[in-house]
């Protein structure tokens, strides 16, 4: 399967990922990488990036890495863990895969400052269904 169409798939059809000025900017297979520069409406009450920022940031680049052998995987569980702050810049999510079988998958995402400072760390794992992500890519058609 095309890891381009996987990697454009994720950016067009995660909307809400998109909202959030998100994008996957590295892919293969058991592997993504993505990024966000954070925005005013990123920032809690205390003008810090807020958790669920951060989380969903790490839990699109987890959905991208786990789908990216072809196979459709959702999610079934997921957990962030915060240990700094950010108030400007550039965050970078990289998502690795740590155990691989047909139906499950555990990822280990780490969430870092443009200067590579640790924010987060989060794990997941997913349930891959016996779905080709290839019926959820819009078609394509012939080679010009």
């Amino acid at each position: 399967m095309d890891m381009q169409a996987i990697q454009t798939f994720f950016n067009d059809a995660d909307a809400f990922a998109r909202h959030n000025g998100m994008s996957i900017t590295a892919m293969r297979e058991g592997y993504a990488r993505a990024e966000m520069e954070l925005q005013p409406y990123h920032l809690n009450g205390a003008q810090t990036v807020h958790g669920g920022a951060l989380f969903t940031l790490a839990d699109f680049a987890f959905a991208a890495a786990s789908n990216s052998r072809g196979q459709q995987a959702l999610s079934i569980s997921s957990s962030i863990l915060i240990f700094r702050g950010a108030t400007a810049g550039r965050l970078i999510a990289e998502s690795r895969e740590v155990s691989n079988s047909p139906k499950l998958a555990s990822f280990e995402v780490s969430v870092r400052n443009e200067a590579g400072d640790l924010l987060a760390t989060f794990q997941g794992m997913v349930y891959r269904k016996s779905v080709s992500l290839e019926t959820l890519l819009p078609a394509q058609g012939p080679a010009q």
